[in-house]
């Protein structure tokens, strides 16, 4: 049977509808193996022009015409020895327990001319003690009262967990991913039986006891600068109105670059409402990414936004399977930026400089970009994998070329994501919070702990010694015990 002429073809609409189809669910196909099967990194190396690309699928045609050649080379096999793997120096700050051993056939009168010195990296697991607090007491003289010293500040004056204790139990669980249940375990082999509710009481009151040192976080991150980054990730938090299921709430992050400070905030929704709060009298520059809460913020001040190229990069990464040619070549261009980054961080060039050279090398590649997008977004469906990537990085374009504006402003918004990275690793073992207070207590861990990692601050130290001062400091000085300032307080007080 016959099929009619206008029966045998689809119109351009439809065809155009079923290609964009089709190279979405491709897409999404791409990255559903890369999930299961692929890497993770985002790693772009470029192809070298006129290499073979082992991947590449090549008709028979095409493989006949190949041409051969054949290479000869020459060996040098060398006769020197390999070196020997030489041993890891011992720090020298570590203490040395020393053990001598003397030969068992050692004469009477034996003259000593020497020794052989040999360092051993050992390994004692950590010991809990009891700290006894003893006073005496003494009659005065005159036999009219008694005398006896006061009693030093304790971190919960009501437990018997002291700030040592403590701040192992929070750097346990938050840095190293260790829930409550595991901590238990490792204390049972040390004979120490403690209670699930006993540790999650003493967790609590360590959380209210610090509760106005992140106040004073909160402040020093937000006011007093120019320049902020923002990014928000989920966290599963179990609430008593969804019976067997789980809240969907976020942890919004704010990161100060000048004094290195990180806040995380615990809201129950991803709505603008809590940055809102938290950026109301803020006025600067706002990093962040294409999320489209932060065009809409309603605040005091008057906040610009600054895009990251890292984001924008990622969409680009993700089309190499879609179109290589196009995707690649943005990569390539993105690669200069970043390669101009690292040179001038290398260098250590003041921020004056690093203007001077963004303004030079920057901005001519960015200009460059800018023309390429609009050529081409003309010529890829829109809902492709490299179509979503030029219509997002046009979107988005002025915000993402304004870093060159300042020497201090950063290309990218990946320290914040670094910050990021612990809660990701603690959610896969605490799998979800209690409860919305509890969320919001590990929204205080995670800014401290993340302030001390950006300022290279032992975590333990800043908490164990926090929790020994915070008690007696006074409230309009607590700033002096974020960890940004804690180095100087503490020597000011060792000296």
């Amino acid at each position: 049977m016959d099929i009619p002429l206008e029966k045998q073809y689809v119109s351009k609409e439809k065809y155009d509808k079923i290609c964009s189809e089709y190279e979405n669910l491709k897409f999404q196909l791409d990255q559903l193996q890369r999930v299961l099967y692929g890497k993770r990194t985002e790693r772009f190396i470029p192809t070298i022009d006129g290499q073979i690309d082992l991947f590449t699928e090549t008709t028979l045609e095409e493989s006949e015409a190949a041409q051969t050649k054949t290479i000869s080379y020459t060996k040098i096999i060398s006769s020197k020895k390999k070196k020997k793997p030489i041993r890891m120096v011992l720090p020298s700050h570590l203490p040395r327990i020393t053990e001598i051993i003397e030969p068992k056939d050692k004469e009477p009168g034996a003259k000593k001319i020497g020794e052989q010195i040999t360092e051993i990296l050992e390994y004692n697991p950590a010991n809990v003690f009891v700290r006894q607090i003893i006073r005496p007491k003494y009659t005065k003289a005159n036999g009219q009262g008694i005398l006896i010293a006061e009693m030093p500040s304790l971190p919960l004056p009501k437990a018997n967990a002291g700030s040592g204790m403590l701040a192992h139990i929070c750097v346990s669980k938050f840095i190293d991913h260790l829930p409550f249940y595991r901590q238990i375990q490792i204390l049972k082999r040390q004979n120490l039986i403690i209670g699930a509710s006993t540790m999650g009481d003493w967790f609590n009151g360590t959380c209210k006891l610090i509760l106005p040192l992140f106040e004073a976080l909160q402040s020093q991150v937000v006011n007093n600068t120019d320049y902020l980054q923002a990014d928000e990730s989920p966290i599963k938090v179990q609430d008593n109105h969804k019976k067997d299921a789980l809240h969907q709430g976020y942890m919004w992050l704010f990161r100060n670059p000048k004094n290195k400070l990180v806040l995380f905030n615990y809201d129950q929704r991803r709505s603008r409402k809590l940055p809102e709060q938290v950026l109301m009298n803020f006025t600067g520059m706002l990093q962040t990414d294409g999320y489209k809460v932060y065009q809409v913020l309603k605040t005091n001040g008057e906040i610009t936004l600054l895009g990251c190229m890292a984001h924008a990069r990622r969409y680009f990464e993700k089309a190499l399977s879609n179109d290589n040619n196009k995707a690649s070549h943005v990569l390539k261009q993105m690669q200069l930026l970043y390669l101009m980054e690292q040179k001038a961080k290398d260098r250590l060039v003041d921020i004056n400089t690093i203007k001077r050279y963004r303004q030079l090398y920057a901005v001519p590649i960015l200009n460059d970009l800018k023309i390429w997008l609009d050529q081409n977004s003309f010529k890829v469906l829109p809902k492709s994998a490299i179509g979503t990537a030029i219509a997002y990085t046009l979107n988005i374009y002025q915000n993402l070329r304004r870093y060159v504006l300042e020497g201090y402003y950063e290309i990218d918004n990946n320290n914040i994501e670094n910050a990021v990275r612990p809660l990701t690793l603690g959610r896969k073992n605490y799998l979800f919070a209690g409860s919305h207070n509890a969320a919001q207590n590990i929204a205080m861990m995670y800014s401290f702990f993340a302030s001390c990692k950006t300022n290279d601050i032992n975590p333990y130290k800043w908490l164990e010694n926090v929790l020994s001062r915070i008690q007696d400091h006074k409230v309009n000085k607590l700033a002096q015990l974020l960890p940004n300032n804690w180095m100087d307080l503490k020597n000011s007080t060792c000296t």
